[in-house]
């Protein structure tokens, strides 16, 4: 097709957004060596942010959000692709400063992509999407680490939103002892059907305490909160324990203590998905392929087309969505 569909968020002279599903054509899409019939997207924090008020992140107009994307390669001028190929990409700020994936087609650079492993398709990857592969690198980083199956129970911080979702099926799946930090209490259930062993309530460790150190609780931890809520974890993790810091919905702020570090060897690791080496986002895709329960992936999965985008951003910026939402671009 010469056209194809992709949703432009434009901007007015007042600083407004609008978003609408409208025709394009390939001479639209920006410049790279790898074209891609687009067949599945998702919805992330970031996207919610370039689909509204930008956050930042949007440097033009018009523009494409979608920071992910999978499909079929459909022309390539660098070696390592070609026609036939699935592909996934998450990254690289594509949706963010570069066109991305709200779109039947998509144009990038070869360097961006990642060939999909055997047995995990365009959809599934996209349920993965940047949360899960996100979820699967901060595991692999406390793995790495020292972390094993057995050692103690492992705290999952903002547990049902995407990242903490698939990270609660991943170490479940994997025979870790988890216990899922949520403030909503209606999804025990959900978060028990991932695998969550413990449910444990937000406020149980929302409320800074002035103790640098408390009761040895945790062998490690995936925290998308940040802010008080990390600094409280640290204090509590057992001896050599590791944090993956993947978010920052609590803040960006770290009232914390270095005693942690200093008496107990505490790590905290950085995990970052966007520039991530293409080497680390092999093994991590290789990885959610063998180890990432499908069955439980699905169980989190609410689909989408590209007209339901930007009522679900708005969803996504209130902290209203749950699990993964996984969009069909050619519905």
């Amino acid at each position: 097709m010469t056209n194809f569909k992709a949703l432009v968020v434009d901007k007015n002279e007042g600083g407004e957004t609008s978003a609408s599903v409208r025709e394009i054509g390939l001479d639209d899409l920006p410049e790279g060596d790898v074209t891609v019939a687009v067949e599945y997207s998702t919805l992330n924090y970031k996207d919610g942010l370039c689909l509204g008020p930008g956050g930042g992140l949007v440097r033009n107009y018009p523009h494409v959000p979608g920071v992910d994307f999978a499909g079929t390669v459909e022309s390539s001028s660098d070696a390592r692709y070609k026609p036939g190929d699935k592909v996934v990409l998450t990254g690289w700020r594509v949706g963010e400063v570069r066109w991305g994936g709200y779109a039947q087609k998509a144009r990038v650079k070869a360097d961006w992509l990642v060939q999909l492993p055997e047995g995990l398709g365009t959809r599934a990857a996209m349920a993965v999407g940047t949360a899960g592969f996100t979820a699967m690198l901060a595991v692999m980083a406390l793995e790495d680490h020292g972390l094993v199956p057995g050692k103690g129970p492992v705290l999952v911080t903002g547990a049902a939103g995407g990242v903490g979702s698939v990270a609660t099926a991943l170490l479940a799946a994997l025979g870790y002892e988890v216990a899922a930090v949520t403030g909503r209490p209606e999804q025990e259930d959900y978060l028990r059907g991932l695998g969550a062993s413990r449910i444990v309530p937000r406020v149980d460790l929302a409320e800074t305490v002035k103790r640098p150190l408390e009761s040895e609780t945790w062998a490690g931890c995936v925290d998308a909160v940040g802010g008080a809520m990390l600094a409280r974890v640290l204090g509590q993790m057992m001896y050599g324990g590791s944090v993956s810091a993947v978010g920052l919905a609590g803040g960006a702020q770290l009232p914390a203590s270095v005693v942690p570090f200093l008496l107990r060897g505490v790590n905290l690791l950085g995990i970052d998905s966007v520039m991530q080496p293409f080497e680390n986002r092999q093994r991590a895709w290789m990885r959610i392929a063998s180890d990432l329960p499908m069955e439980k992936l699905e169980a989190m999965v609410q689909p989408a087309g590209l007209e339901d985008l930007p009522q679900l951003g708005a969803q996504i910026l209130k902290g209203q969505i749950k699990g993964r939402v996984v969009v069909d671009v050619n519905a």
